[in-house]
């Protein structure tokens, strides 16, 4: 869905600290900390700044304990900031006022919220009386994620018979019985297999269409976020880093492509050499990085010059391209706190 033109979250100088208790191992560790506690600052989150349109679906990405999900979790009020303002739906989170919460859903990928020893359904039901659903509505609703997810079958099975898959399918379907406008997904495709992570990822642009729901998604798998979000944040050591358009960012980061070879005989080294970066030689394969520009000019010229078989002409692999935003920003001035700038 376009962006409407106004924010339907609005982040302000965002932080989240917390004082962390110090203490040495051993018994005598423990004696020094029951007389005199040591604490440390850790600053998960550090005066963030943001906003995201009504109808957006943005990615969310960081390594490992950048701050995703405690931005995430400040964002649906499970967690008071620190310091900051912070809007969503045009409500303040900490709140958590009645109104706010039924225009909103948090999804984690490694929590559950179905009753594990309860049939789906059931819980279905419980939220039904905790958002007051209406009956017709629900009937309703329930339809059309059933048909959406494919749950034909599986509602009436106990949560723990299911697979990983169907219970994924159970959780989304859960967590949008409200018909909530705002998605916080924090890793909802985690431990999915291939054909799963796709159905999710189809699923979830296809609620996006039907419902102009505004979506933060975050991810380790990248075809999650490529496949739904042309926009992304970049979070690390608690500071957003990058907030633009990611094709343009890989484009920069990554200004090569992959021709993946082929050949009907082997080729040294020394000669592929001669048309790009190469990446890897094995037997009657090889991988080579050229720049954007010329890559027709030299597939032209390696299936011309060499027995080629077979060529394939890709991106440079999205985890690559990550990997480097994360390294670089120390290094590359558009990736630094100070230029990362707020998309409406």
């Amino acid at each position: 869905m376009p962006n409407t033109g106004y924010p339907m979250i609005s982040v302000k100088e965002l932080s989240k600290h917390y004082r962390v208790h110090e203490k040495a191992p051993g018994f005598v560790g423990s004696l020094k900390a029951l007389i005199r506690r040591k604490h440390h600052i850790v600053k998960a989150v550090e005066q963030i700044s943001f906003e995201i349109g009504a109808g957006e679906i943005v990615g969310f990405l960081g390594p490992n304990g950048a701050g995703k999900t405690t931005t995430l979790k400040m964002l649906s009020g499970l967690l008071h900031p620190t310091a900051g303002e912070v809007a969503v739906a045009g409500f303040t989170p900490k709140r958590r006022q009645r109104p706010f919460l039924s225009d909103i859903t948090l999804v984690m990928g490694q929590k559950q919220q179905l009753i594990w020893d309860l049939p789906a359904a059931d819980s279905f039901l419980l939220n039904q009386a905790i958002y007051d659903i209406s009956e017709s509505d629900y009937r309703r609703r329930l339809g059309e994620l059933a048909k959406m997810l494919g749950l034909d079958g599986i509602l009436h099975k106990q949560v723990r018979k299911l697979s990983l898959g169907e219970r994924m399918k159970c959780e989304l379907a859960a967590a949008l019985l409200h018909q909530p406008k705002v998605l916080f997904l924090d890793e909802p495709t985690i431990g999915l297999d291939v054909n799963m992570q796709q159905a999710v990822r189809d699923f979830i642009a296809d609620y996006n269409r039907r419902h102009g729901a505004t979506v933060v998604l975050t991810s380790h798998y990248m075809a999650d976020v490529t496949a739904l979000a042309k926009r992304i944040l970049v979070i690390d050591g608690g500071r957003l880093v990058f907030d633009g358009d990611f094709k343009s960012l890989a484009e920069r980061i990554a200004p090569q492509k992959v021709l993946k070879l082929q050949f009907r005989e082997p080729q040294p080294e020394t000669v592929l050499a001669r048309y790009g970066e190469l990446h890897g030689c094995d037997d009657l394969q090889a991988e080579l990085r050229v720049e954007r520009s010329a890559v027709t000019q030299i597939a032209a010229q390696l299936l011309n010059d060499l027995p080629v078989a077979d060529i394939a002409i890709e991106e440079v692999p999205i985890e690559e391209i990550v990997g480097q935003i994360f390294r670089g920003i120390a290094t590359e001035p558009a990736l630094r706190p100070e230029a990362a700038q707020g998309v409406s």
